[in-house]
């Protein structure tokens, strides 16, 4: 049975795939490090971050 939630469980993990590898990509090959003061791996961060709780809020409701 296919229903709404083996949908979004798809959509999440490719979703979370896409997001491992901007940040393996990110760091290996771009040099991007938490904590020295650049912008782009804070904001990638703080927007998966955000869409984490969105996700925990809308499935815990």
């Amino acid at each position: 049975m296919t229903g709404r939630f083996d949908t979004q469980s798809s959509l999440l993990t490719a979703f979370g795939v896409l997001i491992a590898l901007v940040a393996v990509v990110g760091t290996q090959v771009l040099g991007w490090e938490w904590g020295t003061g650049q912008l782009a791996p804070t904001v990638i961060g703080l927007l998966v971050a955000a869409i984490a709780v969105l996700v925990f809020v809308r499935r815990s409701s």
